[in-house]
């Protein structure tokens, strides 16, 4: 399976990506298909999405959490299984680049026939598009976490 890439050039400075990102249960609000994201601690996430009429929900627990530069993931339970990372890159003041890493495991049928299609990439850049757009439209990021996780 394939491991997806998808990056965007944002116009906000980089803390106020990165602040707005730390708001997972806000992702349905810029993510297409996730319904709905409690935040079970600091680093355990439980995610319920909808892709193409199927619900499915997984747990994900944050492997690194770096202010500024990084939040990387594993899934722990559930489907689909991967893991990934999404980098913030400081361009100037006022701009910011975020790329988005994906690394599905294990692909079932419909993943397979979702990536030969290029759903899992269009809806990466879509996402990513929508999260401009919510970021660069509000001018503030409506919350942020500055802690760390580091690799163990």
């Amino acid at each position: 399976m394939s491991q997806f890439e998808e990056s965007i050039t944002v116009e906000v400075p980089v803390n106020v990506a990165y602040n707005q990102w730390t708001q997972f249960e806000e992702f349905p609000k810029f993510m297409q298909h996730v319904e709905e994201i409690r935040q079970l601690d600091d680093q355990n996430l439980a995610w319920k999405i909808n892709v193409a009429g199927r619900t499915s929900e997984f747990e994900a627990c944050i492997t690194e959490q770096i202010p500024d530069v990084r939040i990387a993931w594993t899934t722990t339970t559930g489907e689909p299984e991967h893991g990934g990372a999404v980098d913030f890159h400081r361009l100037s003041d006022a701009s910011t680049q975020i790329m988005v890493v994906m690394d599905p495991k294990d692909p079932g049928i419909m993943e397979r026939a979702a990536e030969a299609s290029g759903l899992v990439q269009r809806s990466i850049r879509g996402d990513l598009e929508r999260f401009k757009e919510l970021i660069e439209g509000a001018g503030a990021e409506t919350g942020g976490w500055r802690g760390e996780t580091r690799p163990s």
